[in-house]
């Protein structure tokens, strides 16, 4: 059977276009979504899904309709292959029925498992390259040790700290973090 996908970004778009062609290629049935720019809720895509049977063709006005990034058409086409099922993308030339049009799908494959690998690389490059020079993740540190040397001195003066972590920039919890609040003591006393 042949199936047809058309989709639109926004309300403001005109589906009728995408739908004219999908009938003309010969769609028995056509699901449809509107105004799914995020590609998140996609309630025509869903139901298409559970309508795809081995041996079916999907045809779709354009790709970009029909995968909103290489990452998430690289995984229906793979789940496109893995279920049987052909796609065949009208504007864009693509028939996976053809050698050329399998060739494409395992290009588009091929590139995000490579953004992927390229992606991984570059994490753990940055990690090796944090490691050598002794950095660690998250922020920079606030309370460098001269500003830690400052606020000690500010402190031992008399200053309070709300006034000693505001002329350093710090918040008082940063300057408590680093430089711990002075303890009291409490003295037990015993009865005589």
């Amino acid at each position: 059977m042949i199936l047809g996908y058309a989709r639109v970004c926004t309300p403001e778009e005109d589906i009728k276009p995408q739908r004219k062609s999908l009938i003309e290629a010969g769609c028995r049935e056509i699901f449809e979504d509107q105004g799914s720019a995020n590609c998140v809720s996609l309630p025509g895509f869903s139901r298409l899904q559970a309508s795809l049977k081995r041996g079916d063709t999907l045809v779709v006005w354009k790709l970009d309709r029909f995968g909103c990034s290489v990452k998430k058409l690289e995984a229906l086409l793979t789940d496109l292959r893995k279920r049987g099922v052909h796609l065949r993308s009208l504007r864009d030339g693509i028939d996976t029925r053809t050698g050329k049009g399998r060739s494409f799908c395992e290009f588009v494959i091929d590139l995000a498992n490579m953004e992927r690998e390229l992606a991984l690389e570059r994490t753990l490059a940055g990690r090796e390259v944090a490691k050598k020079t002794g950095r660690t993740g998250g922020r920079r540190r606030q309370m460098t040790d001269s500003k830690i040397l400052h606020a000690r001195k500010l402190l031992a003066s008399g200053m309070p700290p709300s006034e000693a972590a505001n002329s350093l920039g710090v918040s008082l919890s940063t300057l408590y973090r680093w430089i711990p609040a002075p303890s009291k003591t409490i003295q037990s006393r015993s009865s005589h």
